[in-house]
């Protein structure tokens, strides 16, 4: 397994930001770009090969709802790149574009809900729009991460059959089985089949119990190597901005648990930090010399 950086958000308020607000970890990026350079330097550090940008919850659509131009996002989509970027060098780490799901820019949890009216084409458009922004910084990899739903699934495939960086997609899911659509994950995953950038298809933010039956369902589907970064367990409350009942058995224990799974990839999500990322690489050197 290659190991990915953890929750970008509960890093940086570990290290003092105020994670709120319409843009969540956009909002530090535009305010204190050094402390999110700092929470992806303290990953790689941790010994992640891969961190993940601070763009998820960013926009063109997103910046105007609140009131904020379109020009905006395009430079702060720009400078999520380009801060992880200059946080990687000189090291052999990859910077992963994070692409979230439509979900994110309503605000509302939506993500974690997986319904939301629009058509396919609504999603294509919106999609396109934000990866155009993205590849325009030259990442190394997209993270197309949280998506909750087949039509979006099938969205994606459709604009990423036009994209030619390497690029994984990870659905978020309420059981073992099912996406919060209430859709099965296996058709969601079948959307991918054939598109020739993504290199690997799986789940991130999810409850870890729910990995180890959602990763054979997702590689039965695709036959790729599947990517496995989840929360820290719990429910999102929306309405606070907090995670609840969280898991207290730790990730890097997870992580042992899944060794028999096709894992190519695992890491973090909310709820985890730097400290979870060198855990969990305790963990695969200590496999590795097994």
């Amino acid at each position: 397994m290659r190991l990915i950086d953890g929750g970008l958000s509960t890093e940086l308020e570990r290290l003092g930001a105020k994670i709120q607000g319409e843009l969540w970890t956009g909002h530090t990026l535009l305010q204190d770009p050094d402390l999110v350079h700092r929470a992806h330097r303290n990953y790689i550090d941790s010994g992640a090969e891969v961190i993940i940008t601070a763009s998820y919850q960013l926009s063109r659509q997103g910046f105007e709802e609140i009131g904020l131009t379109a020009g905006l996002a395009t430079q702060a989509l720009h400078k999520s790149v380009e801060v992880a970027k200059r946080a990687a060098d000189g090291t052999a780490a990859k910077v992963a574009a994070s692409v979230g799901p439509y979900g994110a820019v309503l605000h509302d949890g939506s993500e974690y809900r997986g319904v939301y009216q629009v058509s396919l084409g609504e999603l294509e458009d919106f999609h396109f729009e934000r990866l155009s922004d993205l590849l325009e910084a030259e990442p190394d990899l997209l993270a197309v991460e949280t998506i909750p739903n087949v039509l979006e699934a099938r969205a994606l495939a459709n604009v990423l059959r036009e994209v030619k960086i390497p690029s994984w997609v990870s659905f978020t899911a309420g059981s073992g089985t099912k996406l919060w659509s209430g859709e099965y994950i296996r058709d969601a995953a079948a959307e991918l089949v054939g598109v020739e950038s993504i290199f690997s298809v799986g789940v991130n933010c999810v409850d870890p119990a729910h990995v180890a039956e959602l990763v054979p369902e997702i590689h039965q589907a695709t036959s790729l190597p599947a990517i496995a970064y989840p929360n820290r367990g719990g429910v999102w409350d929306s309405a606070n901005g907090r995670w609840g009942n969280q898991q207290p058995r730790s990730l890097a224990q997870w992580v042992s648990d899944w060794k028999d799974l096709p894992i190519g990839l695992v890491g973090g999500c909310c709820g985890t930090t730097a400290q979870d990322i060198a855990e969990i690489k305790q963990v695969l050197v200590q496999s590795h010399n097994q």
